[in-house]
């Protein structure tokens, strides 16, 4: 019964794995629509009023176009995938590992990015649109004068929105295309998200007239944002570490 159990799981996680390859265009399409008719509702229901001018358009421009752009270039970036060449020094050294050639690793029955692994793929791509609403909850759309620290503070959570979730979506380009560096790549995003929490709120915190329930509510947020970067890296961590599949496909080895 369990193995039966197993087999449709791993069935099942196939079938999203060939959904997501298949469907990236799709993707890419919907997130320029959602994104635009969300940022421009955000714009409509903003309560600070005044003259629209690039200042108030341009972060949002970048947070619809940088996610498209970024994995229309990690497609480009990553179109050889594991053809990659393997890092030079590993950075994963617990267990007993044995090398293998890129094609008897293709030819192991735990190659590719399938069973577990497709949870960790949508999840990173679900961290976008997420990412995004948060973005778009937190923050008006700023128009003509504004106070110094709301506007370092839009200046700082617009650069945290299109810097990660860029980076997510290149993360979830080189995990589906199996590229060797995935792992270290989704590592250096956590620790860099975190440090990009820390530095917001230092910052922010030292600016001038910052209004206490302001405070109250970012403090609130980045706290969130730093607790869920650190439950993914928990969670996921231990399995980019010790995984059999995330061995042998992105690090081309095997238990000795």
């Amino acid at each position: 019964m369990l193995r039966i159990y197993e087999g449709r799981l791993r069935a099942r996680a196939a079938s999203i794995l060939l959904s997501l390859e298949g469907r990236l265009d799709r993707i890419m399409q919907g997130w320029l629509l959602l994104a635009g008719l969300a940022c421009a509702a955000r714009i409509a229901t903003s309560p600070i009023r005044g003259p629209l001018d690039a200042g108030t358009i341009g972060p949002y421009l970048l947070l619809i176009v940088a996610p498209f752009a970024s994995m229309v270039l990690a497609l480009r970036w990553f179109a050889e995938g594991d053809r990659l060449p393997q890092p030079a020094t590993r950075l994963a050294r617990i267990g007993r590992w044995n090398n293998l050639e890129l094609n008897a690793a293709r030819q192991h029955p735990l190659y590719g990015a399938n069973g577990i692994m497709v949870s960790l793929l949508i999840g990173m791509l679900i961290n976008v649109p997420v990412r995004a609403a948060e973005y778009l909850a937190a923050m008006p759309a700023l128009t003509g004068k504004v106070p110094a620290w709301l506007s370092t503070l839009n200046l700082l959570m617009t650069m945290d929105v299109v810097v990660f979730t860029s980076l997510y979506t290149v993360a979830f380009v080189a995990a589906l295309r199996r590229v060797p560096l995935f792992p270290r790549l989704l590592a250096a995003i956590w620790i860099s998200d975190l440090a990009m929490q820390i530095v917001t709120a230092e910052i922010v915190a030292g600016t001038p007239g910052l209004p206490t329930k302001v405070a109250g509510a970012l403090h609130a947020l980045l706290e969130g944002n730093v607790k869920k970067v650190l439950i993914s890296a928990a969670l996921w961590l231990p399995y980019l570490l010790l995984s059999r599949r995330v061995n042998v496909t992105y690090r081309h080895r095997v238990p000795a």
